[in-house]
């Protein structure tokens, strides 16, 4: 009996999980699990500004399906959830489009927002792709929690195949400062209240709201939902 009622719990779980999806919101369980990350209430996506080439989108850039992902690079969450839109984007070839736009959470992450106009700064000089490839590096060596060496910024973009000069008169512009917190205007718009958020882009434009570092099963189960939202 307390085996059935086990497996009864779990399908009941499933098909609430489901339900969530379906009307447009997820919420992560997960999310409150780090000390240092603020939980993040469900709540249904809000506005959003459409995807435009101002943004940094892996994948096709006309796929049916946008993910836009509002993050923090020492938020040890999205550094757990990079991987699984990595592997969401690779999976879904022309489907899917990943965006990736900025939510430093200041309070806790003080270095995050720097990091942010890094990533700028690589796109400037080394366009989309070199923009990818800063960032899956910070997100390889960063220990989260506020950790990274600042240090470490122009070694990255030495690694990736910048110019280390050119990368330094950059970041010590601040240029980009004003895009990273366009970014985060975006985010508080859309609903978010930590990182990782995600918002899945229906075809239909009907949104799906991902809170936290959810797992690929469920991701990739909103996505494929999205998918049958036709035009």
């Amino acid at each position: 009996m307390k085996i059935m009622s086990r497996r009864l719990k779990l399908s009941l779980l499933g098909w609430a999980a489901a339900v969530l999806l379906i009307t447009g919101t997820l919420a992560a369980g997960n999310t409150a699990a780090q000390p240092n990350q603020p939980s993040a209430a469900p709540g249904v996506a809000g506005l959003i500004q459409p995807v435009t080439r101002r943004d940094h989108i892996l994948g096709n850039p006309d796929a049916p399906v946008k993910i836009v992902e509002f993050a923090d690079t020492e938020c040890p969450l999205c550094k757990r959830f990079h991987p699984t839109l990595q592997r969401i984007v690779t999976e879904h070839p022309g489907k899917v489009a990943w965006v990736f736009r900025h939510f430093p959470l200041d309070d806790i992450h003080p270095k995050a927002r720097k990091e942010a106009e890094a990533t700028e700064c690589a796109n400037a000089l080394g366009g989309n792709e070199k923009f990818w490839a800063y960032l899956d590096r910070l997100y390889e060596i960063t220990p989260s929690n506020n950790q990274l060496d600042p240090a470490e910024l122009p070694r990255i973009a030495e690694y990736v195949g910048l110019n280390r000069a050119e990368f330094m008169q950059c970041l010590q512009s601040g240029k980009y400062a004003q895009h990273v917190a366009e970014d985060v205007a975006d985010a508080l718009a859309a609903g978010a209240q930590g990182t990782p958020y995600t918002i899945v882009i229906a075809p239909n434009g009907r949104l799906f709201a991902i809170l936290g570092a959810q797992p690929y099963a469920t991701v990739k189960l909103v996505v494929d939902i999205a998918l049958q939202q036709k035009k």
